[in-house]
């Protein structure tokens, strides 16, 4: 019989220590690969969904929530800017690029954005089925937004205002579904875009529409040239009466991250909020609570390290007239403490493939019944290196705690416990 296999018995012999030190090590093992998995797939998406985009302008108030709600859409506006304004940091030298965002309405929590294809490019995005939204009130839908809100090409819908279900319903204007995007894993898989226009058309009240339509009408009769907006081509650079929520900005130069912030801060009624800047302030937030249930799983571990010893200890003094006999029959000293070694290596290694299967179950469990899951992109079935850390770990924690029950089984004085039987 072979050392595993006696390694093996020795535990199914005692199947209830066995179940309880294998049940503690994997719910400390599955509590720190769950907050591996989610921390290093939110730390991705953070990175990719601010790829790009070197700051935020918007109306003032917190940074942090004009982040949230401009590139991770998970937030409230703070409040609209003046396209007018606007325009005059996205000439600015220093930007190389500049893109409106016109936000208010939703479809199903899935927010509907105005805004423009150089958007849509950030994130790589290429179209499954349809074309470009172009026409008033057309519209494209990420990936998640059309699986789960069950629109289809050719379909219309009427927006609510917010961000919430629920929220006054706009039945007067219908969006119609021209394309739907691949998924590109992003953020803008949850969002549905159109024009600037149309969002300004969905919200305009009728008097407003005239006012701007005898605007217009007025320039042609003084045969005034149309010098279009920077931001919106269809309207006319320097329009007051026209708002964006944000405009998200792409530097030309380092020099810009020094500079734009601090102009647009102290030279505007407006507020710049850097993207890097803020994320690493979110996550200095949430790591309070990573700590404490990382803290959590430590403890858990260590409790399981403890009844693994103690079981290996109780379990040497019983058998220690069955290693002496094995001695008798030609066991050496190194194969006793190579079998009690193996035996807490064979608890930690079932342990800690228990664990992580359990934290990767845990986590496809709830993306597959949790659209919010879902939405954030976490998913179960994405796998790290710094697994097999976890895994070498365990099994060095198992060859810790048996290494006095193997030095006792190796010291084992063979007459001594004969004569005592």
């Amino acid at each position: 019989m072979s050392l595993f296999t006696l390694a093996w018995n020795y535990l199914k012999a005692k199947p209830l220590n066995t179940i309880i030190n294998i049940v503690l090590l994997s719910l400390g093992i599955a509590v720190i690969t769950i907050l591996l998995l989610f921390n290093k797939q939110l730390e991705e998406k953070i990175a990719d969904n601010t790829k790009g985009i070197d700051l935020v302008i918007g109306a003032k108030g917190s940074p942090l929530q004009l982040i949230l709600c401009n590139i991770f859409h998970i937030d409230f506006p703070t409040g609209n800017i003046s396209l007018k304004e606007a325009e005059r940091f996205a000439k600015n030298r220093l930007v190389k690029q500049a893109i409106p965002l016109a936000l208010g309405d939703s479809y199903k929590s899935y927010r509907i954005i105005g805004t423009n294809k150089e958007y849509a490019a950030l994130y790589n995005a290429e179209l499954a089925s349809g074309d470009w939204w172009g026409a008033p009130l057309s519209v494209n839908l990420g990936s998640n937004a059309a699986a789960l809100s069950g629109l289809k090409l050719g379909d219309t819908f009427a927006s609510a205002h917010g961000l919430a279900e629920g929220g006054h319903s706009h039945n007067e204007h219908q969006y119609k579904v021209v394309g739907i995007f691949k998924p590109t894993h992003s953020v803008l898989d949850n969002l549905i875009l159109t024009n600037v226009e149309s969002v300004w058309e969905m919200h305009e009240e009728a008097d407003e529409s005239d006012s701007v339509h005898h605007h217009e009408e007025h320039a042609e009769e003084h045969h005034a040239p149309l010098k279009p907006s920077p931001l919106v081509a269809s309207v006319e650079k320097g329009d007051s009466t026209k708002q964006i929520t944000s405009l998200l900005l792409l530097y030309r130069s380092p020099m810009a991250a020094i500079q734009m912030p601090k102009m647009v801060n102290m030279q505007s009624s407006l507020q710049a909020a850097s993207p890097a800047f803020e994320a690493a302030r979110l996550f200095s937030i949430m790591g309070v609570g990573v700590e404490i249930l990382m803290a959590f799983a430590y403890v858990l571990i260590a409790i399981s390290a403890l009844s693994i010893f103690i079981a290996l200890y109780n379990s040497l003094k019983e058998r220690r007239y069955e290693m002496a006999v094995m001695r008798s029959m030609g066991a050496t000293r190194s194969k006793l403490l190579t079998l009690v070694l193996l035996e807490g290596s064979l608890l930690t290694l079932l342990g800690s493939l228990v664990g992580l299967a359990l934290a990767h179950g845990v986590l496809i469990v709830l993306t597959s019944v949790s659209p919010e899951m879902q939405k954030a992109g976490i998913s179960g079935f994405v796998f790290y290196s710094q697994e097999w850390i976890i895994l070498v770990g365990s099994l060095l924690l198992g060859l810790l705690c048996s290494v006095i029950p193997a030095v006792q089984a190796y010291r084992t004085d063979i007459s001594r416990v004969l004569a005592a039987q």
